[in-house]
Parts: structure tokens; C-alpha cells; sequence
């Protein structure tokens, strides 16, 4: 009797194929997926920086430039965190910046009339903000009032209770508040043309990067993943680790008494959380597939009631942080604080990939638009035009941004922010959404 045995079947592990491809190049920044048009949006970011250092006559990349840059903007990259969220829930916020100047006002005033130390005062920030948020988000996801009502309520509201509680006059804050918005990471008593503490912070960044993508190589093998080829990766990790590295010591060596200011180290702390949060945790597959097809989610035994109910309270929660970092730059809480702040988060977070009807945006994509609306003020100061050019020059720019988006989806190609947003969203999605990827049964 004759054994017949069975052919091997061919493994179906992916291995890198040898030799340059040059869809490869692609993978820098994104999966097998990715085209180089993908790349728009920080295309788009380098070539806005570089036409204004040259604009400029070498300002723009200066460190006394870029520090500025930081100090000015991390607040509205703060809220742009927040923001993303509630747009990938197919929401949106207008109250943050009428929060933030709530909470800047009474956090100013707890530490001038009724004498709370700073860390008391920025405690109570904090919880100022998840009461907040607790009662938008109650309107919103229990009561079912769209949050666009919720928020334009919420704006007007908090704006006047800024106004009620503040006087309409400016608040100072104490010294020991201002370093949380106006410091800089310490001198250590080495003689050396910089500041130490900078660029070990640059150089952990570039550890961290050496092990994130050393990371997600093993873990994309793991999973039987395409696993792009060994010289992409080096190729990536050296740039971007040359990237950091030169961007800290430009912050390093800037004018004796300043280095990486004190909220950037808030806004990195943030950005890596919550890319976590987004990432890798059962929270963040819920937002993404409640944005994506609410009533599909629901049927899968996700809570999206309250994974509304934590989006909206956590936004109020980022725009305490921002007001505090805002009011402690500025030394004082004003009636004005917080004016144009929404619509400032909001343009970040389209500008940098998020879908109108919810699903797609990431933080990282996020921070990226918020980088191009920094730059292009920034740029524009540095060149004397008036806040009439900034404010046409930055409406254009939104439109033109989601325009070419929405276009380029039309045409059923693919997103030119997706390599930030729509691969990592259906990466993540682990329930049945829609055929045409729109939010349904909101």
C-alpha cells in the first residue's frame, strides 16, 4: 500500500524582496498601501518652512525663531489633540476656547483674591475642566442634543461666566505659575556651547524612534504583514533621528537663559499618550468605530453613549491644559483669552487629514496641520503682513486642504493625508463598517 503525501504548502510569512522598488520609498511613512501623493500634507509642511527661511532670510529656522514658535502655538496643538477626537465621533466642538478662558480666568483668580499656591490652582483647573466636559458631555451623549447645539451653548455660556467672573478685567498670575507656559528646561553647570538637558531630551527622542521601528518591524512580522525591506527602515530612522538631532540643538543654542520651552515638553507628553490611547487600547478602536459607523459599532456591543460622553469630557480637559499654558505665557487671564481658539483646533485637525463625516484623523496628523497653520503665521509676522493677509492666506489654506481631499476621494484615489489617517483607521477597525466608509445611523 502506497503513502501519498501531501505537498508543503509555500509559507506565507512575507519576506522583503531584494533590489530597490521605488514604491518602497512610500513606506517611509506609511504601510504597502501608501503612494507618494500620500504625502501631501507634510510635503506641504517642509515646503511651507523652507520658502519662509528663505523669505525671511533665515529666520524662520533661527532658535530664537523656533522657540517662539513653541511657546506661541502649543496651546492651540494642545486643543488640536482634543479636537481630533471629537471629529473622528463625527462632532465638533465650538466652546473650547470660551472653556479655556472660563478656566484661565478662575484659576488666575484663585491664586490673586483667595491665595491658592500653583499646584493647587492648576488641580483646580483641571477639575474646572472635567466638570465641564462631564456637562457637555451629558447633553450630548445621554440627553442626544448634537453637540454643535451643546457647544454653541457652551460658547456663549462660558464665555460670559469669563466675563461674570473676571470683572471683564485682566487677572495676574504669580511667577512660580508663569514656568509652566514661559519656561525653559534648566541649565546644568557643564561649559558647553548648549543646553544639556535639550539634547538628551533629542537624543532619548531618537532612541525612541531606533526602538519604535525596530518595534514594528518584529510586530508586522509577527502578524504576517508586509515587511518593507531592511534599507527603508534605516533610511527612515536615520532622517528623522538627523531631523531631531538638529532641531535640538537649534533649541539648545539659543540666546543664554532659554532652551525647549516647558510647554513643548507638555505637548510632547501629550502627543505620546494620547497616540497610545488612540493606538492601542479598546477606548481607541471604539472612537474609531463609532466614528466610523456608529450603528454598526452599537451592534458590536461598543458603548458609544458614553464613548461620547468621555470624548467631549476629555476635550474640556485639554482646553483647561491649554488655558493654563496660555494664561501662564501671558502672565495674566483677560476677557479676551480664548477668542478664534476653536476655529484655530479645528483647521489643524482638517488640515491634517480628519474626515468631515467622522472615522478618520490622527493625533500625529493632526499636530502636523496644526505645524502649517503655525508656520504660515509665524512666517507672515516675521514679514510685516497685516492680520488681514494672515487671516485670508489661512482661510484659503483650509479650504484648499479639505477641497484636495475630498477631491482626490471623489475620484476614488487615495486621501492625500490618508497615509496619516485612513490606513491606520481601517488598521485599527475591528467591526463591519459602511461600504462607503461615511458614519451611518448618527
Amino acid at each position: 500500500m502506497s503513502t501519498t503525501i501531501a505537498p508543503t504548502p509555500p509559507s506565507t510569512t512575507p519576506t522583503p524582496e531584494e533590489g530597490f522598488r521605488f514604491r518602497d520609498i512610500s513606506k517611509m511613512m506609511g504601510g504597502g498601501q501608501s503612494t507618494l501623493r500620500q504625502f501631501g500634507i507634510l510635503g506641504s509642511l517642509v515646503v511651507i518652512i523652507l520658502i519662509f527661511q528663505v523669505w525671511t532670510g533665515g529666520l524662520t529656522l533661527s532658535p530664537g525663531n523656533l522657540i517662539n514658535v513653541v511657546n506661541q502655538y502649543s496651546y492651540i496643538l494642545i486643543l488640536a489633540i482634543g479636537m481630533v477626537m471629537v471629529i473622528i465621533m463625527g462632532h465638533i466642538d465650538l466652546s473650547v476656547g470660551s472653556v479655556a478662558a472660563f478656566v484661565g480666568i478662575v484659576v488666575a483668580k484663585s491664586m490673586a483674591d483667595w491665595h491658592f499656591p500653583a499646584w493647587a490652582a492648576v488641580l483646580l483647573g483641571l477639575g474646572l475642566g472635567v466638570i465641564v466636559g462631564a456637562w457637555q458631555g451629558f447633553w450630548v451623549a445621554f440627553v442626544g442634543v448634537p453637540a454643535f447645539i451643546v457647544t454653541l451653548a457652551g460658547m456663549l455660556f462660558f464665555r460670559g461666566a469669563n466675563q461674570w467672573v473676571g470683572q471683564s478685567t485682566s487677572v495676574a498670575v504669580p511667577t512660580d505659575f508663569q514656568f509652566i507656559g514661559a519656561g525653559y528646561l534648566p541649565e546644568l553647570p557643564i561649559a558647553l556651547p548648549f543646553n544639556v538637558l535639550t539634547m538628551v531630551l533629542a537624543l532619548l527622542a531618537v532612541i525612541w524612534v531606533i526602538g519604535f521601528e525596530f518595534f514594528l518591524r518584529r510586530s508586522q512580522a509577527k502578524a504576517g504583514s508586509e515587511v518593507a525591506p531592511v534599507w527603508v527602515s534605516i533610511v527612515k530612522v536615520v532622517i528623522l533621528s538627523a531631523l531631531i538631532l538638529v532641531a535640538g540643538y537649534q533649541f539648545a543654542s539659543g540666546r543664554p537663559g532659554t532652551s525647549f520651552p516647558i510647554s513643548g515638553i507638555i505637548l510632547l507628553v501629550l502627543v505620546i499618550v494620547y497616540t497610545f490611547v488612540t493606538r492601542n487600547t479598546v477606548f481607541g478602536r471604539h472612537l474609531y468605530a463609532v466614528g466610523g459607523n456608529r450603528q454598526a459599532a452599537r451592534l458590536s456591543g461598543v458603548k458609544d453613549r458614553w464613548t461620547d460622553f468621555f470624548v467631549m469630557m476629555n476635550m474640556s480637559v485639554l482646553a483647561a491644559v491649554a488655558a493654563m499654558i496660555y494664561v501662564a505665557r501671558a502672565t495674566a487671564s483677560g476677557p479676551q483669552d480664548g477668542n478664534g481658539w476653536e476655529l484655530d483646533a479645528i483647521a489643524a485637525v482638517f488640515i491634517g487629514g480628519a474626515a468631515v463625516s467622522g472615522g478618520i484623523g490622527t493625533v500625529i496628523g493632526s499636530i502636523i496641520g496644526g505645524l502649517v497653520m503655525a508656520f504660515l503665521n509665524n512666517g507672515m509676522a516675521l514679514l510685516g503682513f497685516g492680520a488681514d493677509i494672515v487671516a485670508m492666506v489661512k482661510g484659503l489654506v483650509l479650504l484648499l486642504a479639505v477641497a484636495v481631499d475630498v477631491w482626490n476621494k471623489q475620484q476614488g484615489r487615495p486621501s492625500l493625508t490618508g497615509f496619516i489617517t485612513r490606513r491606520f483607521a481601517r488598521k485599527e477597525e475591528p467591526y463591519p463598517t459602511s461600504a462607503s466608509g461615511n458614519a451611518s445611523g448618527k
